[in-house]
């Protein structure tokens, strides 16, 4: 399990990268109180989705305007076509914490 911060110090509509394994994720936390992980590079491009814009539970890539559900992974059009991995995430004690093997595939 990865360290990502206290719930209190990510926001509601808020991301934060985690680069500090491989491959980067990015952990959302949605207006509904909801938190997602998923890999945090854009299948379609190099961009950081954690730089994307949040709504609902769907992220939108800055560059090319793809979109993927934070649920599953899955872009809902072009340009991108290939899924973003998903990692469970867990709060224990006030801390958000996500599942990550830190191995890249």
């Amino acid at each position: 399990m990865i360290t990502v911060c206290g719930v209190g110090d990510l926001p509601p509509g808020e991301a934060v990268r985690i680069d500090t394994v491989d491959p980067p994720v990015a952990v959302f936390h949605t207006e509904d109180g909801e938190l997602y992980a998923v890999d945090d590079t854009c299948t379609h491009q190099d961009a950081s989705l954690a730089d994307g814009w949040l709504e609902g539970c769907t992220v939108e890539c800055p560059l090319h305007a793809s979109c993927f559900d934070l649920r599953t992974g899955r872009p809902s059009g072009p340009p991108a076509t290939k899924s973003v991995r998903t990692y469970p995430v867990v709060v224990e004690d006030g801390v958000i914490r996500v599942a990550h093997s830190e191995v890249a595939c």
